[in-house]
């Protein structure tokens, strides 16, 4: 008889957990609509500017200048403490590690608004954001000591603005 109590309680045991993990896996599922996680993926530069404009409390103020690619939703930065120039075009620009959003101002100069790493990098703390004729960032990987850490300047030119890669000074 106490064989088949210890197994009974065994089996009850299994059905409770197995019917907790169906629960939560299904839970989980049907918690972003089916799309696989989609409340995780960040919204890219378009899809903000379609949500603004279909909330009805508000819209874009003026009309949105076209960027070369999507930003990300979730900038690394703090805020901006530098006034934006009244005649800067703001836009973002990708690279290896991450994005940065930039203000190309009428006078030449490029002020970083924010930054955001890649996934599997961080930026380093000594970001030089100008404004400036050129503004820096470093981008590091994450936790490959094998993999070189990529320096970025970024300036303004006549098709918006563009990131290169300069050599390390700290090697």
């Amino acid at each position: 008889m106490r064989k088949w109590r210890n197994a009974v309680v065994t089996a009850a045991w299994v059905a409770v957990g197995t019917a907790a993990g169906a629960l939560g896996a299904w839970q989980l599922a049907s918690a972003d609509g089916g799309d696989g996680a989609a409340h995780s993926r960040p919204l890219d530069e378009a899809a903000v500017r379609r949500a603004l404009a279909a909330s009805p409390t508000a819209g874009p103020s003026e009309p949105p200048t076209p960027t070369p690619t999507p930003s990300p939703a979730r900038p690394s930065s703090p805020p901006s403490s530098a006034p934006a120039s009244p005649t800067a075009e703001r836009s973002t620009v990708r690279f290896t590690g991450g994005s940065a959003t930039v203000e190309c101002r009428a006078d030449g100069t490029v002020y970083l608004v924010s930054w955001s790493p890649a996934d599997g990098f961080h930026i380093d703390d000594d970001v030089e954001r100008g404004p400036a004729a050129v503004v820096r960032l470093e981008a590091e990987p994450g936790d490959d000591d094998e993999q070189d850490d990529l320096p970025y300047e970024i300036r303004c030119t006549g098709d918006g603005p563009r990131a290169r890669v300069t050599p390390d000074k700290d090697d």
